[in-house]
């Protein structure tokens, strides 16, 4: 079993269980958004938390070393350009990227935000013209540093 079969058993077999994304994370004390993100195959997941999921999830046993594996991380492109949300979020960064580049650097200086050392997170906010999505990146600031070989 390879990590694109694993992450297609996972996406059956939770609708299958009636489980939600929100009750594997609380199962093993992880947030909603690094829980799925792993399961759908973007984070390795240490053994001990793998071994729950794969219980709660009816997967074998062999599920658990697969899990653990570390990904190729990024999103498939076909996906991206066909599927509406993941396009729009896509938009969204087209859009307003470089004003952010922009906001980053004057707030900060010269560097990124990281995505390794990083959290996300999702949240719900009613409003009366539709309920409102609210999508929270917290990275690292890492200044640009130019260091000598020698």
């Amino acid at each position: 079993m390879n990590r694109n079969e694993l992450t297609d058993i996972i996406a059956a077999r939770r609708i299958e269980e009636g489980v939600s994304w929100q009750d594997l994370a609380d199962a093993v004390e992880r947030p909603v958004v690094w829980t799925t993100a792993a399961l759908l195959g973007q984070h390795p997941i240490p053994r001990p938390e793998a071994e729950v999921l794969v219980e709660k999830l009816g997967l074998p046993a062999e599920a658990v070393a697969v899990l653990g594996t570390v990904p190729t991380r990024g999103t498939d492109r076909d996906v991206a350009v066909n599927d509406p949300t993941i396009y729009r979020l896509y938009e969204a960064l087209a859009v307003y990227g470089p004003a952010l580049k922009e906001l980053i650097h004057e707030k900060f200086g010269d560097g990124i935000m990281s995505a390794i050392n990083f959290s996300l997170d999702i949240d719900k906010v009613p409003h009366e013209l539709g309920d409102r999505v609210v999508i929270t990146f917290d990275g690292k600031f890492l200044p640009y540093d130019w260091v000598s070989g020698r």
